[in-house]
């Protein structure tokens, strides 16, 4: 996403800053998923994490799922930035981020057992990010309810993510600000918020007095944690750290650009960065797009490239295909190059991490998507609709497979020929280097090309 400048043809860049003194181009690393979710995002975030200063989260709340291994201990993290486990880092979940208290902190407790060290100081949580309440969640089943009667479901994670982006957009959201800054405010707030949810839902059940005796207590725990974000996290712009922001959910269940209605709630492509945490644009010098060798997602919506036979069901089992959130099966297809490309078309992604390559090691063959084919025309564009999208055909290219393991292999020249041809195909399609390979699960599983 940064650009070149030129002043009497010559450029300025990196290394002599910019006009009037400007201090030397920030180094910001965004990572997103570049499919439907559950790419790996949090095996690369914690692969790089070593290396920066700082790692954020700019929106979506714990209706995301990373999971990290490291020596042999899986962490699970939905609203915490994975690169909390590099001890080093300070951790930053942004204003764009919609929190769930009561979950954040069985979070918090659950990777203390697991052996997550001490996040005194690491974690700071912006005061202009939104509150998830419990009735959010109750309304969000709702929903999910009535939808369902009219054979229209969504299949959301029921978390009450979309209903407070709901309350945010209509400007009666409560943010942890509001908690922290004055709790009489807070409680007329939050009644004021409940009446109006319960005339909308009658049999939404909230005992108030309860509930804002739960939040007393919570306001002086995350206390230590909050802090006014945007300028320091410009600070640390100015300042020259390394800043990893860790994108939740992925590019193809953006609320704009998506697969629509079949999509999260907030803008999970590279636009949703700068609003999330009050980035310019101008300070993101690279977008990591995160890809896994074959395509999954959970929930409903359409899947051009889905599989329903017994490959599918391999790559299920053998990939361990499950939402980290809803434990729901995912379900599995070939890689769709036409939604990569047009992934890559909003977002800009300057490097490709490979992720679960050796998932494809026992395959006779592979197949690639490459066309998507409209009432017997081949268009050129990814469709907006949804209609449209589940009913196309997609034209596919045949690879050989490699019939051997990958498991063990730490550098891209010693994999097998058909798994480097497939490979360099993808590259040639979305003419974006591919940086990484992942090859296992571990950290360690990594082949990096360059």
């Amino acid at each position: 996403m940064s650009s070149s400048n030129h002043i009497n043809g010559d450029a300025y860049g990196s290394h002599l800053g910019g006009p009037l003194g400007e201090s030397p181009t920030s180094n910001v690393i965004v990572i997103l998923g570049a499919q439907w979710g559950d790419e790996g995002k949090g095996k690369v975030v914690d692969m790089l994490a070593a290396d920066v200063d700082v790692v954020c989260r700019c929106q979506g709340g714990n209706n995301a799922g990373h999971t990290v291994v490291v020596e042999g201990s899986e962490y699970n993290f939905h609203l915490l930035p994975s690169g909390l486990i590099s001890s080093k880092c300070t951790s930053v979940i942004g204003n764009g981020v919609v929190i769930h208290l009561p979950s954040l902190f069985d979070e918090l407790e659950e990777n203390f057992q697991k052996g997550l060290i001490n996040l005194e100081g690491r974690l700071i949580i912006s005061d202009k990010a939104h509150l998830v309440f419990d009735f959010h969640q109750q309304i969000d089943g709702f929903q999910e309810l009535e939808k369902s009667h009219k054979g229209q479901t969504l299949g959301t994670t029921k978390k009450g993510i979309g209903p407070t982006y709901s309350s945010k957009a209509t400007r009666n959201g409560i943010r942890i600000g509001d908690l922290l800054q004055n709790f009489s405010q807070f409680s007329e707030k939050f009644q004021s918020l409940v009446t109006m949810y319960k005339r909308m839902f009658p049999n939404l059940s909230v005992d108030v007095e309860k509930e804002l005796k739960r939040y007393a207590d919570y306001a002086e725990r995350v206390r230590p944690f909050v802090k006014e974000t945007v300028c320091y996290l410009n600070k640390c712009v100015e300042d020259g750290k390394k800043i990893l922001v860790e994108g939740a959910n992925a590019a193809m269940l953006d609320i704009d650009f998506g697969t629509y209605p079949y999509v999260t709630s907030s803008n999970c492509s590279a636009g949703g960065v700068c609003t999330g945490l009050g980035i310019p644009p101008t300070k993101i010098t690279e977008v990591i797009g995160v890809v896994k060798a074959y395509t999954t997602r959970v929930g409903d919506g359409p899947f051009p490239t889905e599989l329903f036979d017994e490959i599918g069901a391999h790559l299920q089992q053998r990939g361990f295909e499950f939402g980290v959130v809803t434990k729901r099966k995912r379900r599995c297809g070939w890689l769709d190059t036409v939604s990569l490309k047009y992934s890559n078309m909003v977002n800009g992604y300057t490097a490709i991490c490979l992720t679960k390559l050796d998932i494809l090691d026992t395959l006779d063959e592979i197949k690639l998507g490459v066309k998507y084919i409209l009432r017997g025309e081949r268009i050129n564009y990814f469709p907006s609709n949804a209609a449209d999208l589940s009913s196309l055909e997609v034209e596919y290219i045949v690879m050989p497979g490699w019939k051997t393991s990958t498991e063990n292999i730490r550098n891209f020249n010693d994999l097998p020929e058909n798994a480097k041809r497939y490979i360099l195909q993808i590259q040639e399609i979305l003419e974006v280097p591919i940086r990484w390979i992942g090859v296992g699960k571990g950290r360690e599983s990594v082949i990096t090309v360059y």
